[in-house]
């Protein structure tokens, strides 16, 4: 069987980390971009304004 070419990961606001609101995304596992922490402005219906999102470990129950 062939190795994950992504992980999932979890980003959430950048203000507010305890926010309800996240969004959950594919991250490669490999290359340069794997070795940094994954931050990208989305928008956060809570607020209703684009906000910068950034990676969180997921929580233990979900692999």
């Amino acid at each position: 069987m062939a190795k994950k070419s992504h992980v999932k990961v979890r980003l959430v606001p950048e203000d507010k980390p305890n926010s309800r609101f996240n969004y959950y995304v594919k991250k490669p596992t490999a290359g340069d971009k794997a070795k940094d922490k994954l931050k990208m402005k989305k928008y956060n219906p809570a607020t209703r304004k684009h906000e910068w999102f950034v990676e969180k470990k997921l929580p233990p129950h979900s692999k």
